[in-house]
């Protein structure tokens, strides 16, 4: 595109255009109909690549074209949009979703993944805490890729649990969405202490043994068929730790920590030997042996009766004696509780869900 300096037109100068002058009797510029036909289809050409039917009574459709152009070169367009029912989202709206579940459960369909929508960005953020379900759904056979070290396709939805939590989407263009960011990156399966009996944004879920859809947790399902740590319901009593295969259908256990210490694998190191993860082992003391100290108590004590007491950690209750090899007297008390344990704090244990 350039002026017509090639168009020997009168009133051109250089090629430029220029105002009639009264005064001089100069004419003003002629445009010749081939750069004027030029032009139009200049403007054209960049509507219709934007998918626009021209109309000759809209003058604002090339704005339009460089407003879809310049979204489809830069991902990210300045589209923030509310949502708290559940729909199929149109490509102009994809930017920044804030998705309100707090009324009820709540599905977002992310349209197709193809060559017309294109690279294209979403961020979807919940802003609500209920507990109700809150997935990002893809359109017909289309996968976010995520947790690919279980299932190279991905998978068809996500779900964002708690006000705060968030994924950062881009489209491929062939039937993908690739994770960018997202809130909590903590690695699927791993138990974690809190210091909140409330449940953090991210993908938490109590550490309770929980049973679980399969449906509803494909991926958590699939990194638990490959743990290492599957028991059957009939075979988990002892294994609590691990997880089970539920009706062997359409549920599965998740890991039991309440009121458990947890303990790293000894993997071979010989000080913890023939443990298998998942599995429990009950509480028990060190060997040891308690050793009486016979101490006299001096004249008249009869047949050489003694007080007797311990370098362990038995409690008598006095007197207490010995004639000769057989004790008598009171006897002894006992100390401590159901369970050896050493001094604790208790915290919420909480496991990484997705």
């Amino acid at each position: 595109m350039d002026y017509p300096n090639s168009v020997p037109s009168v009133g051109l100068v250089d090629g430029r255009f220029i105002d009639e002058n009264a005064i001089s009797g100069a004419p003003g510029s002629l445009i010749p109909a081939a750069w004027g036909n030029g032009v139009t289809q200049e403007i054209l050409a960049v509507v219709k690549s934007a998918g626009i039917a021209p109309d000759e009574n809209d003058n604002a459709q090339l704005l339009k074209a460089l407003q879809v152009i310049v979204g489809k070169a830069s991902p990210m367009l300045s589209v923030v949009k509310n949502i708290a029912v559940s729909r199929l989202l149109e490509s102009d709206e994809l930017g920044l979703l804030l998705v309100n579940g707090a009324a009820d459960a709540v599905s977002i369909t992310l349209p197709p993944s193809n060559a017309g929508l294109g690279v294209r960005d979403v961020i979807v953020r919940r802003v609500d805490n209920s507990g109700n379900r809150l997935v990002v759904q893809c359109s017909g056979a289309d996968n976010i890729k995520f947790h690919t070290h279980l299932r190279s396709a991905g998978y068809p939805f996500l779900v964002l649990m708690g006000a705060g939590d968030w994924w950062h989407l881009r489209s491929d263009g062939a039937g993908g969405w690739w994770p960018v960011g997202r809130f909590d990156g903590t690695p699927l399966g791993r138990p974690v202490f809190e210091t909140t009996t409330a449940f953090s944004p991210g993908g938490y879920g109590a550490l309770n043994g929980a049973i679980l859809s399969r449906a509803e947790w494909p991926w958590l399902w699939d990194h638990a068929k490959v743990s290492g740590m599957m028991w059957t319901e009939a075979t988990r009593v002892g294994a609590e730790g691990g997880w089970s295969s539920g009706d062997g259908v359409l549920t599965f256990r998740g890991p039991e920590g309440r009121g458990e210490f947890l303990r790293v694998l000894d993997e071979g190191r010989g000080i913890d030997p023939g443990r298998n993860p998942g599995v429990v082992q009950r509480d028990q003391n060190r060997a040891h042996i308690h050793t009486p100290t016979a101490v006299a108590v001096g004249e008249g004590a009869a047949n050489g009766a003694v007080f007797q007491t311990s370098v362990w950690s038995l409690r008598y209750t006095l007197p207490y004696q010995l004639v000769g090899t057989t004790p008598v007297g009171t006897g002894l008390s006992n100390e401590g509780g159901a369970e050896a344990r050493p001094h604790n704090v208790a915290y919420p244990g909480r496991l990484k869900l997705i």
